[in-house]
């Protein structure tokens, strides 16, 4: 059965657990090192006052006379109060007792073992006697001729020994409780942050949650990146990093770093949400969609959403292509209609000859340019644009001039027809627009030539110009007021650099285009 315990409340009974084991574990171990210390003391002291007492002279001195008690009495009571001993016994050879600090037993037979110090050396034990379990030392005293004369016993009650490891241990118990108390405090701390990050969530739903989080993360086709307040990528998935064109993962890299065009990388940092805003990379057309996460009133990063809109745009490119062609048809059509009720109307009122003149003379001009771009242009798609775009510019009143050295005859250059399309589409349109606004007889000038370097392009008009200063190639830029526009040019520079190629602007007389790019290996 699975514990439903949050993973806070599990850490804090860890520590809580962990913290009574090394306290416990200390405790004994101080308490062992302490009883030690203890009883060893006590078997020094009571040797080393054993010891002092046989070597008196003094003692020596009383053991001769007819009543030693008389004299070693009170000395021993002495010795045994300033040396915070429990007893202090002298005794004949015989174990027969001078002193005790019972006076009614002196007289008696001492109780312990004796043999040791009667053959002239020290022994220390731990025995019952008459004042309960003592640890004592018995030494003997010797006269002039290093003989036995008497023997000396010290010893301190296991009781008294018992009371000074209690008092060793109380500031023990003292500080394993403080650190008991301080670790329960930090871990309580610990466990109720831990409780607000994880939100209070069991350790078995934390590990499904990851496992669905990486699972659908890096199973969805979109781009969903974090950034956080310091610029920094916190989140990155399978999506986002080849929408973006990343070889490595960029979690924990600057935004900065990356490479990305300004405008993707401010809107990644904006404040503001942003829904489904169009951005170009080098290679793609981006839908981005930004939401700011917010915590406590303040921004704590952006949530990034990415989609691909490259396929779409070019569709929707191609589609206005076509739509171009269809009105230029349209245009051509209209104009075809005007000169033929012009012909129709020359032969009612009498005048053949002049409208035999007529339409001749306006099929021989529209012959002639359709001729000479399909003469010119072995690219059909790019012929067709050439021949919409002129009827348009007709109906528009603008003059279009395709010039006298348009020669593309090599059609192996390894450059997509629909980008040809996108970038001398765009370029044109950007073109009559421009003349239409500009003073005077409004034209455009289309050239467009293969050479041994690859394909140039150029469009110029008669148009107001470009400012010095203007980023023309920016998604957004655009010289009209409407909502919608400013996104020809960035496709063109797209397209451009996709290629590998250059785009000029020349600002003389009106704005002139000038675009080129290299032959393409194969298989690019």
């Amino acid at each position: 059965m699975r514990s439903h315990w949050s993973l806070a409340r599990q850490l804090l009974v860890l520590q809580l657990v962990v913290l009574c084991v090394l306290a416990g574990a200390g405790i004994t171990f101080a308490y062992l090192d302490a009883q030690q210390a203890v009883d060893q003391n006590a078997r020094d002291q009571v040797r080393t006052v054993a010891l002092t007492v046989a070597d008196a002279p003094s003692v020596a001195a009383a053991v001769g006379t007819p009543n030693p008690s008389a004299t070693l009495q009170p000395y021993a009571l002495r010795v045994q109060d300033h040396s915070h001993v429990d007893f202090v016994t002298i005794m004949s050879p015989a174990g027969i007792r001078y002193t005790h600090p019972t006076p009614s037993l002196i007289g008696q037979h001492y109780i312990g073992t004796i043999a040791q110090a009667q053959r002239g050396a020290e022994y220390t034990e731990t025995y019952t006697g008459s004042l309960g379990p003592s640890v004592r030392t018995v030494v003997p005293v010797f006269d002039a001729g290093h003989r036995v004369i008497a023997l000396v016993a010290v010893g301190i009650t296991v009781k008294a020994i018992s009371a000074e490891l209690r008092e060793r241990l109380w500031p023990l118990f003292g500080v394993a409780a403080a650190v008991l108390l301080v670790g329960a405090l930090g871990g309580w701390l610990i466990s109720a942050r831990l409780r607000r990050q994880t939100r209070g969530v069991a350790p078995d739903e934390l590990s499904n949650l990851f496992e669905y989080h990486e699972a659908v993360l890096h199973s969805v086709r979109e781009g969903v990146l974090l950034v956080g307040r310091d610029g920094r990528i916190g989140l990155c998935n399978d999506g986002a990093r080849t929408l973006l064109g990343l070889g490595t993962d960029p979690v924990g890299r600057d935004l900065a770093t990356l490479g990305l065009p300004d405008g993707l990388a401010e809107a990644f940092t904006s404040a503001e949400n942003r829904a489904e805003e169009l951005h170009l990379t080098d290679s793609r057309v981006l839908l981005v969609s930004t939401t700011a996460v917010r915590s406590g009133g303040r921004s704590q990063g952006t949530v990034v959403v990415l989609r691909d809109h490259t396929e779409l745009q070019s569709l929707t490119g191609e589609l206005t292509t076509a739509r171009g062609l269809a009105e230029a048809l349209r245009s051509q059509a209209h104009e075809a209609a005007n000169r033929l009720h012009t012909v129709v109307s020359l032969v009612e009122i009498g005048k053949p000859e002049q409208a035999v003149e007529f339409a001749t003379a306006e099929l021989v001009l529209a012959q002639e340019l359709t001729d000479r771009v399909v003469g010119a242009v072995a690219e059909p798609v790019l012929a067709a644009l050439l021949l919409g775009k002129a009827a348009e510019a007709s109906e528009r009143g603008v003059e279009l001039t395709v010039t006298p050295d348009t020669v593309i005859d090599d059609v192996s250059l390894g450059i997509e027809a629909r980008d040809l399309v996108t970038i001398l589409g765009n370029l044109i349109d950007n073109g009559l627009d421009a003349a239409v606004r500009g003073g005077g007889k409004p034209s455009v000038v289309v050239t467009a030539r293969t050479g041994e370097d690859g394909l140039l392009l150029r469009v110029a008009d008669t148009g107001p110009g470009v400012p010095e200063d203007a980023d023309v190639f920016r998604r957004g830029w655009s010289t009209k007021a409407e909502d919608g526009h400013g996104l020809g040019l960035a496709l063109v520079g797209q397209a451009v650099r996709r290629y590998g190629g250059t785009v000029e602007v020349g600002r003389e007389g009106g704005a002139v285009f000038t675009v080129r790019l290299p032959r393409q290996e194969a298989g690019r």
